[in-house]
């Protein structure tokens, strides 16, 4: 696995770890669909939330110190949003049960350290 792909997973653990903790229940983790890979689909009480997880790798010892890397919710482009959405819209309509009464966006942004260790975390509902 290349190192931007590790990377990547690592992010998408610690974010469904961080999900979980809050009461949601991932329901799937990776789809990809006509219109591009959904990060996590989760569900929060009767919504269905789509969330795009962004992760960073900060060679500092605190993400507080800046430079880059530091805030990987920066990289989340109206592109990015685009793409998101259509590939919701796509899971959806492979599957008439998959069905909410609301649907959300969220976006998590991660940051590790060198070692992969958790510096610092920021989910965001209803992100777009």
């Amino acid at each position: 696995m290349h190192a931007r792909a590790r990377l990547g997973r690592i992010g998408e653990e610690l974010a469904t770890q961080h999900l979980e903790r809050l009461g949601y229940e991932v329901l799937a983790r990776n789809v990809r669909t006509a219109a591009g890979e959904i990060d996590l689909i989760a569900r929060s009480g009767e919504a269905l939330v789509f969330v795009e997880v962004k992760t960073r790798r900060c060679r500092a010892r605190r993400p507080d110190a800046g430079g880059p890397g530091t805030e990987p919710l920066a990289g989340l482009r109206a592109r990015q949003r685009g793409r998101l959405r259509r590939a919701a819209v796509a899971w959806l309509g492979e599957a008439p049960r998959r069905r909410a009464r609301t649907l959300r966006f969220d976006a998590v942004g991660v940051v590790v350290d060198a070692r992969d260790r958790l510096l610092a975390l920021e989910h965001v509902e209803g992100a777009f």
